[in-house]
């Protein structure tokens, strides 16, 4: 069996014991946090019992701090509808096992040495430790991407309520006709259409509440405010939103160009560094031998 095959072979196991390593997880969350209900005509119905006070208090995460405060506008602005404090606690308690079982590893290589069958999990436990330790850039590009997304089907959806200015069609109905241009709203966008003649005002609250982004916040009111009252300072502002997001997209777009540039910049120096170490770097050291015998 060839380097290739060994090394497929392996990394596909890692990727299964991985797998099941989450789903065991994932399993044991649900039997701890989740009970059925007593009752069989309610067999699949799961009642939520709710996240234990003492877990979130033993790492302190049921505090107002500024990493909390974090994690909320970041988890929300991914999409998440996950307890930040939760998250938090998690968060901590991955890096404290990670470090434990790193140290164990460490430990038993010191100890013992040489490399047997430990190193698996350690390198496991390792990795995991330094994704979750470094969750804060992973929820920003992961923010960012979505915000991005969510400008460009606002744009589109704004276009589209520009172009029914003048219709005589209510505004539930031109939004209606808006949903098939989303995609990243389509499921936010299909609850507050559907909660719209129960709570107009709630339905626009939570549809807020679930985006997370400021775009999402002015592009509400703007709603709030055609349903009142629809004329055409109301569209106006609406057109100027959509400048808005347009600019946005675009200094989003020269941004990441100029990232690109920084990047290929760099690596073209490359090859012209290992030139000089190759081709020009053994004349520099004859050349410095020769003056130095001159001299001598």
């Amino acid at each position: 069996m060839t380097d290739y095959s060994l090394g497929l072979y392996m990394w596909t196991g890692w990727a299964v014991q991985f797998s099941l390593f989450c789903w065991g997880i994932a399993a044991l969350f649900k039997w701890v946090f989740y009970q059925p209900s007593r009752w069989r005509m309610d067999w699949q119905i799961w009642r939520k019992r709710g996240m234990p006070t003492w877990f979130v208090r033993m790492w302190r995460a049921d505090r107002s701090s500024p990493a909390l405060q974090e994690r909320s506008v970041l988890l929300t602005g991914c999409g998440f509808s996950v307890d930040p404090s939760v998250y938090l606690a998690f968060r901590r308690m991955a890096i404290a096992a990670a470090v434990i079982v790193t140290a164990a590893g460490l430990g038993i290589h010191v100890i013992w040495g040489g490399v047997g069958a430990w190193w698996k999990p350690v390198m496991f436990a390792a990795s995991f430790g330094c994704l979750a330790y470094f969750d804060r850039a992973i929820l920003r590009h992961s923010r960012k991407y979505r915000v991005e997304k969510i400008r460009r089907e606002l744009i589109a959806v704004s276009s589209q309520l520009l172009y029914y200015t003048n219709s005589r069609l209510h505004l539930h109905g031109k939004l209606m006709k808006c949903l098939p241009l989303t995609r990243t709203l389509r499921g936010d966008l299909g609850y507050l259409l559907n909660e719209w003649y129960h709570d107009p005002d709630g339905a626009l609250q939570r549809f807020k509440e679930r985006l997370g982004t400021d775009e999402a916040y002015g592009f509400a009111e703007c709603l709030r405010s055609l349903r009142l009252h629809e004329s055409d300072e109301i569209y106006h502002l609406l057109r100027e939103l959509v400048q808005e997001y347009k600019a946005k997209l675009e200094l989003a777009r020269e941004s990441r160009k100029e990232s690109a540039s920084y990047v290929l910049f760099v690596l073209a120096g490359i090859p012209i560094l290992y030139t000089f170490q190759i081709f020009l770097h053994p004349w520099v050291q004859e050349a410095a031998r020769l003056f130095a015998s001159l001299n001598s």
